[in-house]
């Protein structure tokens, strides 16, 4: 059974899995371990993460990034419409108030939910988590933002149903944090002693999170959670921007923010100079070229620039860690450490703050970019059945009061709280009410601090409620919780009724003589004793439960809706390979039409053989020009140019074999004809030396002539052992 942790991050976001004993981060297809949160839509198909970011500057209006901060919120929300001045791409109202994102996708106008856009990123970690594992993605857990609504974490389930990925639990950032900081943890705490309290600073790309926990051996529990939602990394990205597009504008004449593609280069530098002053505190220089109207702009800034123009985020900073300190009545001496994550704890200044509000040095144990994911990683292994897994108990918190609200029987307004803030979490509670027919709640949140214009949950109705057998009103029963995704629901709903008695059991057959008389029933129960008759007296009354159907309301997409976003989520997914597939086909197809070099070679020696293969290679070079809808033609041509490249290099072994034997042969013959006529020579010279020999010589006698025939014995063997060749 494979289970992943997922960091659903609003610029990047990062995947961990548990297996060989330990949990590990893994990468992606380009071998990076953080995967950029953006999908774009281009042509006929889809890219997600990499190849989409790669589109952000060439293909503004169809990429989309940053949805996490759209998910499960309202189009006339004030805080959505101040984020769709920082979007490129367009966002409409949909019926209900809801928010539609418009792409131009296979060459038609299309309109995605905020939901539908998270699945198809969901999908792309999936598979690159298939890919590492082998194996089926089967359970996951995913990360939010712990300041995460009812309603937008029942839009981050949705989207997981919609990606068909089975999420075991929703679990907040900050909590996978610490769990992912305790559970290695071996000096922590007995639980009868005092716990260890910890604080984490999350600080990322759009938000400010912070959680104080205590922990103790085997468990931890969240003691409070701050944040502010509007605070993170992009912002001080903007800082940076508006200081580049000023510059910009009054040296250079070019004003980016009139132009989406300036824009976003700009953007894009202003994230890598924030990066580099935050490591530099020298002055830092800027060149871009071909901005807009192939002008060549340049700029610089130093670090003491940019804390003084960021000097009013850096103040907003310690607002949330002073509440999260509050909250619990702690004081800084109580606090054992202080971990920070998320890249925008990486600022000098951010870091200044944290320890001036707590008295401690931040520490970073932890990998500030995967904590997030190993926490929830090795939360699915807990989960799961199939890992053994050290035990550690987690409570989560409540981050908002709910009240409840009805109408009495008297009709007067009714309400509780049934949950205050930073009560624990998951949490069930029982209500009871005296009906006699079907009655609402309604469920709010008590506090005006939610991310989004009205405080209203959900409304449940309990129903099938009737009146006793006396025509009083009927007790019911309903049972309310929090549930482990932090989303609030009524569990059930139970009716209290009266139960018939029960029948008496028969009388004791009367005794004669000591003896009691023979029985008519053979198969009298044992309780039909003297002694069990004393216990019988007037029934008691009995009561019993049953279950009555509760229809809720709340933000979240019904069943089919939820079908058919499935649906067309697996037709755009078929869509992506088929056009894979095609670009495949086509690659290959481009493979053999351009090794020009190499055929044109074979042409210059099999001109004349390979005349049917000339006219494929032109067919081929066509057909590149064709419509997608050729890529079965594209795959044919392919089997029929592996077929001809066998051929022609048959062709060519063949002919390279004739030439080696022919100059092989050509090398011998020559080698032959220069021996024979070295030979011939020798014999010449033999026999003039022999003419020579045989004249009468002053001194010698007549007919001695030396040494002269051992040599010629010699030449002759010499000349008979080369006649053969």
């Amino acid at each position: 059974m494979a289970v992943v942790g997922i960091d659903l991050g609003n610029l990047s976001s990062c995947v961990a899995i548990a297996r060989g004993g330990g949990i590990e981060t893994i990468a992606n297809e380009h071998s990076d371990r953080m995967t950029p949160s953006v999908v774009s839509f281009s042509g006929q198909q889809r890219s997600q993460g990499v190849e989409a970011k790669s589109e952000m500057v060439t293909n503004p209006q169809n990429t989309i990034s940053q949805f996490k901060r759209l998910i499960g919120r309202k189009f006339n929300d004030p805080a959505i419409q101040e984020e769709l001045s920082k979007f490129p791409y367009k966002v409409i109202e949909m019926d209900g108030g809801g928010i539609g994102i418009q792409v131009l996708y296979q060459n038609e106008v299309e309109t995605f939910s905020p939901e539908q856009v998270t699945a198809t990123f969901l999908t792309k970690l999936k598979s690159t988590a298939e890919a590492v594992l082998n194996t089926k993605v089967v359970g996951c857990v995913i990360s939010v933002p712990q300041y995460y609504t009812d309603a937008e974490r029942r839009a981050v389930m949705s989207a997981v149903n919609i990606a068909n990925l089975n999420c075991l639990r929703v679990m907040n950032d900050t909590t996978a944090v610490a769990l992912a900081y305790g559970i290695y943890k071996q000096d922590l705490p007995a639980p009868e002693e005092k716990p260890r309290n910890v604080v984490f600073v999350d600080m990322g790309h759009a938000s400010l999170q912070v959680a104080i926990c205590a922990f103790n051996k085997g468990k931890l529990k969240v003691l409070s959670t701050a944040a502010d939602r509007s605070l993170g990394g992009r912002d001080f990205d903007q800082v940076v921007f508006e200081h580049l597009a000023a510059e910009f504008l009054s040296k250079f004449k070019v004003d980016v923010k009139s132009h989406v593609q300036a824009r976003q280069r700009v953007l894009l530098e202003a994230e890598k100079l924030k990066i580099l002053m935050s490591a530099n505190a020298t002055k830092i220089l800027v060149n871009m070229e071909s901005l807009m109207d192939d002008k060549y702009v340049r700029s610089s800034m130093q670090r003491s620039d940019f804390e003084e123009k960021a000097a009013s985020l850096l103040k907003r900073i310690e607002v949330p860690l002073k509440s999260a300190l509050e909250q619990t009545k702690l004081k800084p001496a109580d606090i054992y450490a202080v971990e920070i994550v998320g890249g925008s704890t990486r600022i000098p200044r951010v870091k200044e703050i944290i320890k001036s509000v707590f008295g401690k040095a931040p520490s970073t144990t932890l990998n500030q970019d995967e904590a997030v994911s190993r926490g929830c990683a090795f939360q699915c292994a807990i989960l799961s059945p199939t890992f053994h897994v050290r035990e550690f108990a987690v409570t989560d918190l409540t981050p908002y009061p709910i009240r409840l609200t009805w109408v009495t029987e008297k009709g007067d307004p009714g309400e509780m709280v049934v949950f205050r803030k930073n009560d624990e979490a998951p949490f069930t509670r029982m209500l009871t009410f005296y009906r006699n027919y079907a009655f609402d709640l309604k469920a709010f949140y008590a506090s005006n601090d939610v991310p989004y214009p009205g405080p209203f949950i959900g409304k449940f109705t309990v129903k099938n409620v009737t009146p006793n057998k006396e025509g009083e009103s009927s007790k019911v029963k309903v049972k309310v919780n929090i549930n482990h995704h932090g989303i609030f629901s009524v569990l059930s709903a139970a009716m209290v009724v009266k139960l018939p008695p029960e029948p008496e059991p028969p009388k004791p057959e009367k005794e004669v003589n000591g003896k009691a008389e023979a029985s008519k029933n053979r198969h009298a129960h044992p309780w039909n004793s003297e002694k069990d008759t004393k216990t019988w007296g007037k029934n008691k009354v009995k009561y019993g439960t049953r279950g009555l159907p509760v229809d809720e309301q709340v933000h979240q997409m019904s069943e089919i809706e939820l079908q058919k976003c499935a649906e067309i989520e697996m037709k755009m997914i078929a869509q992506d390979k088929l056009e894979r597939d095609r670009a495949h086909a086509k690659n290959s197809v481009e493979e053999y039409v351009n090794v020009n070099d190499m055929m044109s070679k074979l042409y210059e020696k099999l001109e004349k053989s390979i005349t049917g293969e000339q006219k494929l290679l032109k067919d081929v070079e066509d057909l590149q020009d064709q419509s997608e809808e050729m890529r079965a033609k594209y795959a044919d041509k392919v089997k029929r140019m592996e077929e001809a490249q066998k051929m022609m290099l048959t062709f060519k072994s063949k002919n390279a074999e004739l030439e080696a034997e022919l100059h092989h042969t050509k090398v011998n013959l020559t080698s032959q004809q220069e021996e024979v006529e070295r030979l011939k020579k020798e014999l010449e010279d033999g026999k003039k030396q022999t003419q020579l020999e045989n004249e009468p010589v002053e001194g010698s006698p007549e007919g001695c002539s030396g040494d002269a025939s051992p040599v010629g014995m010699k030449e002759s063997r010499s000349l008979e052992g080369k006649s053969d060749c």
